[in-house]
This record gives structure tokens, sequence and C-alpha cells, in this order.
């Protein structure tokens, strides 16, 4: 990041707009928010036809509202109440999309509500700058217009990463976007890159009965993970019946009418109904006319910023996808916020949290906080390990699920905690808990409090005090 200091000029009054922001996605709309609720003047420019951005039209709603629908039914299938009766049920791909496209009508007509209540004004074409208090938009019916700002805040997302060696017009080849426009259930598919992305389609796709084959180009899924729960996910897919290639790339994709092939560097040949290359994301910038205002893009399209979110122009922000890590959606809705802050006095006075949950929505889930085993070794930290199994819960018992398991790591001497990791259902859910302790000032965030207090029973969040008690007899 560059380390400039936000501007503290008194700005012109004579703009149409205190601050506009471009995109609606959670940065942009954190921001818009934060801004209006000041009492400024603002404007939001959103290219598609309706608020969103990405996350709510592409991204984590509709394929997490996917996920949600095959874990559901693999729940459904595998209780055997209904498995022993002969109540197994098959639900077909359109169906699934059908009710995932509810619920982005819902959060739609939600978040556009945000916008009038605040009374935000909303232009939907595509933004460009003419100069750095001055933007061109391109609306979506034809017309041309200029907003006058004091300020802008880029919220422009990303989009999948799309080698131009490949034809993505072809109707077997797709990216992460266009994969949720697929009209049929495929009998295969190749997933190559084993990222995120592809590791959850991986197990949507598997769910539902796909032949799944997935290419890694590492040498193991989701290297950033602790070990053993990047493991546990590589096994769990196998033992569903994916297969994994690691440490391979793409030579070449042949589209043809009845399947896709898949050319290897290594010299394997791969076959399947379709393809979906899920390999990185590109930042939106590229419409947006930089070089009008002297801000470059990296080579993935995305913008340097300093700790408050502002870039290289001084009355110029950007949050979100478009300036990299973390590339969540939760944490751009709060970046959004903080860079309103600064744009309104100066500086941010937050920042992100140090430790930064994630959430992958594989099937089971795997949620993480904080150090993983690999990177205390590195440290020299003395920890210990608490271990919980999810089948020994009664609570994963009744709902049937029982694969999966809760690790805490914790300082051998202070028992201070150091990293949660989970890997099975809820775990998304079930990670806040450990988070919410290990954000504790003083003997606050230690192993004792999941020692002594009382959970619900029966629970999934009883997997602390199981996992607690767990690493306190390891210590001695």
């Amino acid at each position: 990041m560059t380390k400039k200091a936000a501007s503290t000029k008194k700005k012109p009054t004579s703009f149409n707009y205190d601050a506009v922001v471009i995109g609606t996605g959670p940065g942009g709309e954190g921001a818009a928010m934060q801004l209006a609720k000041a009492g400024k003047r603002v404007a939001v420019v959103e290219r598609y036809k309706s608020v969103g951005g990405g996350c709510t039209h592409w991204g984590t709603i509709p394929s997490k509202a996917l996920r949600h629908s095959v874990s559901r039914l693999i729940e459904y299938n595998n209780t055997p109440l209904f498995s022993e009766n002969n109540l197994n049920q098959q639900v077909k791909f359109e169906d699934i999309m059908r009710h995932a496209s509810g619920v982005i009508q819902s959060q739609t007509k939600l978040r556009s509500s945000f916008y009038d209540r605040n009374r935000v004004d909303l232009f939907y074409g595509v933004a460009s700058f003419e100069d750095k208090n001055t933007l061109k938009i391109a609306n979506n019916d034809g017309s041309e217009e200029r907003l006058t700002t004091a300020q802008v805040l880029l919220a422009t997302g990303s989009r999948p990463y799309c080698p131009s060696d490949i034809d993505f017009d072809h109707p077997r080849i797709y990216n992460s976007d266009s994969i949720l426009s697929l009209k049929h259930q495929p009998r295969s598919i190749i997933i190559y890159g084993a990222g995120v992305v592809g590791s959850e389609y991986a197990s949507i796709f598997r769910g539902m009965g796909v032949k799944v084959d997935l290419v890694n180009m590492r040498d193991r899924l989701l290297s950033f993970l602790d070990a053993e729960i990047s493991d546990a996910l590589s096994y769990h897919l196998w033992n569903n019946g994916v297969v994994i290639r690691n440490n391979e790339t793409y030579k070449s994709v042949e589209g043809k009418e009845d399947s896709v092939i898949l050319n290897l560097e290594s010299g394997k040949r791969m076959r399947a109904d379709c393809l979906l290359f899920a390999n990185g994301r590109t930042g939106n910038t590229d419409l947006l006319n930089l070089d009008a205002v002297g801000i470059k893009a990296n080579s993935r399209g995305q913008l340097n910023v300093n700790e408050n979110y502002q870039t290289d122009v001084d009355n110029i922000f950007a949050v979100g996808d478009v300036i990299g890590y973390p590339s969540l959606a939760s944490a751009a809705y709060n970046q959004g916020r903080f860079a309103a802050e600064a744009m309104l006095e100066g500086k941010a006075n937050t920042g992100l949290v140090e430790d930064i949950p994630t959430g992958i929505y594989t099937i089971p889930e795997i949620s993480s906080v904080g150090k993983t085993e690999q990177e205390l070794t590195e440290q020299k930290v003395p920890y210990e390990v608490g271990r919980a199994q999810f089948k020994h819960l009664a609570r994963a018992q009744i709902a049937s699920t029982t694969v999966g398991s809760l690790k805490i790591l914790f300082h051998r001497e202070t028992k201070k905690i150091l990293g949660i990791h989970c890997f099975g259902e809820r775990a998304s859910e079930i990670v806040h808990i450990g988070q919410a302790i290990m954000q504790q000032k003083g003997d606050g965030n230690t192993l004792d409090y999941f020692v002594n207090t009382t959970f619900n029973y029966p629970t999934m969040a009883e997997a602390y005090r199981v996992a607690a008690l767990n690493g306190l007899n390891r210590i001695f």
C-alpha cells in the first residue's frame, strides 16, 4: 500500500454531488450508506440492471444458495429415516437455480430500498473519468450525462479471469459467472482451478451426482489453510468420487459439439460434458478511463491504496475486490464504511480486524480464524491442540451431520487462543464463537472460557467445550 495521507482540503461547493460511488456491491453500499447518513449528497452508479453487484448476482448469494440446496438434498438422502423408506429425492440443476433466482430477487429488492430510504441517487450505466471531479455516465438506455463530484469511491468489484486462448463463447465452456446460466445437468464436468471457487463447485456438482475432475495447479488443495483441514477436504472429495489432479497446468482447451477436451502440459488429455474455468479474478477497472486521472491498475486490474483506502489521486478512493486482498464480501462492506470515514474526516479511525475469518462453502464447509499449525511451528510458538469430532456430538448425530471436527490452537503456557479451524456442516457459523473470544482483551481470550462456560445442549457449539477439555488434557 502507498502511504500518502488523506487530503483534508476543503472542496468547492459547485459540484452536483459530494461523493459518487461506482458499484453497488457490499463495498459500494457500505460507503454510500455511511456518506448519506452523514448528510452528504451521494450518487451511485451501477452498470448492471439492478443493484447488488457481483456478490448478489453472480458470486456469493447465488453460489451459496445453490450450495445450500444441494447440501440439504445430500443431508435428506443420508438421513436413515428417509433412505430406509426409499424416499430419496433427485433435483435438477435448473430447479435449484430457480430457487437461487428467488433469493437474488429478494436481496435486490431489499438493497434497492436502502438507497431509496437514504435518498441516494441511482444511475444505471457505465461510469468513466473525464477528470478527477467529472464522470461521464453511459446510461443503459443509450443516453449520456456528466456528473461532477468532490470525491469518488471505486467499488467496481472483479470478474473471472478469462485467458484469451480459451473460447468462453463456446456453449460448453464456462467461467464462475456464466456457470450459473447452465441450462442442463451435465453428466461430467472438468473444473480447472482448485481454489475456493473451484473447490466449492466441485463439491456442489459431485453432490448432484455429476462426475467431477478437479485440476489443481498446486501440490495441495487450498494451501493457505491449516494442513489438517486441507487434507480433510481432499479426503472428503476423494471419498465422494472427485478425481483431484495436483500440479497440473493446461496447454489448450478444445470445445467440441458434444464435449470439451482439456489438454494438460503433462501430456494428459481429459474429456467431459463441460468445463468450468475457475482460475482467479480480474479487477473491473478497464472501463473507468483511469488514464484521465493518472491512476494505474496492476496486471490483474487492481488498484493501490493507502491505509485510508485512498488511491494516488487525493479525492479518489477504492475498496473491495478492486484493491485485492482479502477479496471477501464481509470485508468489503467494512472497507466501504472505513473509506467513507476517511472521505468525511480525512482519515479512517478504524480498520479491518487482524484475524479475518475465512469461510469456504464446500460440502461440508470450512471456516477458520487466526494462525495455522504450520505458522505457529515456523514461528516457534509453544502451542497445543484441542479437538472435538462432530461424530461424538449429540446434535450432529440428531442432524446426521457427523462429518467434521473443530480444532482449537492455544498457547501451551498462557492458554491464549491462537487459532480456530472448523471442518463440517455450519462451520462458518460455529467459528464466530471462537472469533469473539479471541478478540477479548486480557485473560478473556483463553481456553478457560470454553471450559467454564455452560453451553446449550444439544448444540454444535458444545464442540468448543469438548475441544477445550481435550486440549487441557494434553498439557503436562
